[in-house]
């Protein structure tokens, strides 16, 4: 049970720091919009999955996964430095798909008010 509180605490340094590297450090125009949602970490904490949306877009631009995936050596090599681990967990980038989902569920819902408005009158 330990190591799971462990590897939820390391997802939200991981996070955090992600974050920062990319808003401060990482100039490539693919990733411009791009925003961290959340990260998962396994148990062992060898592997990280950072999970990634473009904010106002409703799917992501497959360019912006590639330019995060060219960059993982940089963030690997940034988290290092930043946290005090003994091993820092491979990186992978992950589009989130809930917020598509949400968006979607959202359309669908604005759908049928416009429906029902529309019955009303």
């Amino acid at each position: 049970m330990a190591n799971i509180k462990r590897a939820d605490r390391v997802a939200g340094l991981i996070m955090a720091e992600v974050s920062d590297i990319l808003l401060k450090h990482i100039g490539d125009p693919r990733v411009k919009l791009v925003t961290i949602t959340r990260v998962k970490v396994t148990e062992d904490l060898r592997l990280a999955k950072v999970f990634f949306v473009e904010m106002g877009k409703d799917t992501c631009d497959p360019q912006a996964k590639t330019g995060l995936d060219r960059a993982t050596g940089f963030f690997k090599r940034e988290l290092g430095k930043r946290l005090h681990l003994r091993y820092i967990p491979d990186l992978m980038f992950m589009v989130d798909e809930s917020f598509e989902y949400g968006s979607r569920i959202d359309r669908i819902l604005a759908e049928i008010r416009r429906e029902e408005e529309s019955d009303v009158e």
